[in-house]
């Protein structure tokens, strides 16, 4: 039997009138569309819960299933401990998640369990739906660092998994939203909050599961939202189905976004096989971008792919344009992934014989050996983006005054410490910022005397 329902929640504690403690009145909204959420998932009655929260296990590779046959959990962590929930596991569901995701090359399962102790995000949806209905096993999934994509494939496997186990099976999705929607919240405000609520209600409101996919990592981080891939496993789980959906409400009363909201499938509807539509879209976009890929960034793309694939350093091709054989220069070559770093690495100055050679070089560097993260595999190369910066050489300079974050990457001495920062990053806005960050890279701690150096690149993307 498929999915019979599903529900996007929030995970307020203060939500609970003993942590609360009569703050929980301001979220009345919430707390109404809560007790309509348990009215009818009792009056579905499912035989299997299956929540994901993003205060479960999680890891940067791999989704985390709840194991075990019971769980338990308290609100200690909030000075309520003595606000408490048990639950009994799906095992049997657990075991065919774990087959689905296998055949589906998704990397899921439940090793790595670091704490068996149920989270407030799962934790919360249950105190209220126990209080209507209990005649359930859960099943308990957390989130991880892996694209929408994979999550998106992952709630198919929980679809996949409910159809095999024949039992009557709703998802909840739970997730709080952006965490900066109000100047007086605990983490402060972004305009980026303020438009993520209003675009992913929207599309709540509508079942538009297409626009839970298109949110960019960078947008998706500035709103510091929490839930949204939580949402793409349930809308991964209603993949190719028509829903009923509802948005039963919002309330950002607290600086964070709680929104509530129903999804009952209906019919098969082949215009909803969302995923489908957003690798031809991504597709289309990552093709547009090699097209307008200049020789710089070809050759570090072809440096990578070649490693990768090959496990072998690439010669240099025919036909490069001369000033990349007869120039020498420093290089850093950066990877990006869904528009997050994968890797960077370069030099301050030239230790090959042409800045070809060096864009070779570095390329394999960047993708395999950089500290901060694993070696690029093979079926991460479709979605790298590539950029290079070639170094002018850097010239000593007296005062801070004389640098410009937009226009001077900078170098910070002390000693044998030594440490470089490029121009116009993002999230860098100013010189102390760029300083710092320079110094922290190379281990020189506040009030050590430096040394300053400037130098222009020219950046290839």
């Amino acid at each position: 039997m498929p999915i019979i329902g599903t529900f996007i929640l929030p995970h307020p504690p203060i939500i609970l009138p003993g942590i609360g403690r009569g703050e929980e009145k301001q979220i009345q909204k919430t707390i109404d569309s809560y007790h309509e959420v348990a009215r009818r998932i009792k009056d579905l009655a499912p035989e299997t819960m299956v929540i994901t929260s993003p205060h479960s296990v999680m890891y940067a590779d791999y989704i985390h299933i709840s194991p075990g046959e019971r769980a338990a959990g308290d609100m200690r962590q909030f000075r309520a401990p003595d606000i408490a929930v048990k639950a009994v596991y799906d095992t049997g569901f657990v075991r065919a998640l774990e087959e689905m995701a296998l055949i589906a090359g998704i990397p899921a399962g439940t090793q790595g369990e670091r704490s068996a102790a149920l989270d407030h995000g799962t934790m919360l949806p249950l105190m209220f739906i126990n209080e209507q209905y209990k005649d359930y096993k859960l099943v308990r999934t957390g989130l991880s660092d892996l694209s929408m994509a994979d999550h998106y494939r992952f709630g198919m496997c929980i679809r996949a998994a409910a159809e095999k186990s024949g039992k009557k099976v709703v998802l909840i999705a739970s997730g709080d939203l952006s965490h900066k929607v109000r100047a007086e919240g605990p983490y402060g405000y972004a305009e980026e909050g303020v438009q993520f609520d209003r675009e992913i209600t929207e599309a709540m409101a509508a079942g538009d599961f297409m626009r839970f996919l298109t949110f960019t990592p960078e947008f998706a981080e500035k709103a510091a939202e929490c839930g949204l891939r939580s949402c793409v496993i349930m809308a991964g789980a209603l993949d190719g189905l028509d829903v009923e959906a509802e948005l039963l409400s919002y309330e950002g009363t607290f600086g964070v976004g709680y929104g509530v909201a129903s999804f009952i499938p209906g019919g098969v509807n082949p215009e909803r096989h969302f995923l489908d539509q957003y690798l031809q879209q991504k597709s289309e976009r990552l093709s547009g971008i090699k097209s307008g890929e200049d020789a710089f960034v070809r050759l570090a793309r072809y440096s990578v792919e070649h490693f990768v694939t090959t496990g072998k350093r690439a010669e240099l091709p025919d036909s490069l344009p001369e000033d990349m054989l007869s120039n020498r220069a420093g290089v850093f070559v950066s990877l990006k992934k869904f528009g997050n770093l994968r890797g960077c690495i370069g030099t301050i100055s030239p230790v090959t014989k042409c800045v070809a050679e060096e864009i070779l070089r570095n390329a394999v560097s960047s993708c395999s050996e950089d500290p901060r993260f694993d070696k690029v595999r093979p079926d991460e190369l479709a979605e790298l983006v590539y950029s290079v910066d070639v170094l002018s050489p850097a010239e000593p300079i007296s005062s801070k005054k004389e640098l410009d974050v937009k226009r001077y990457g900078i170098i910070v001495s002390s000693g044998h410490k030594r440490g470089l920062l490029l121009p116009n990053l993002e999230g860098v806005d100013t010189v102390d910022e760029q300083v710092s960050i320079a110094s922290q890279k190379a281990g020189i701690r506040p009030g050590e005397d430096i040394s300053l150096e400037r130098f222009e690149v020219v950046r290839h993307n």
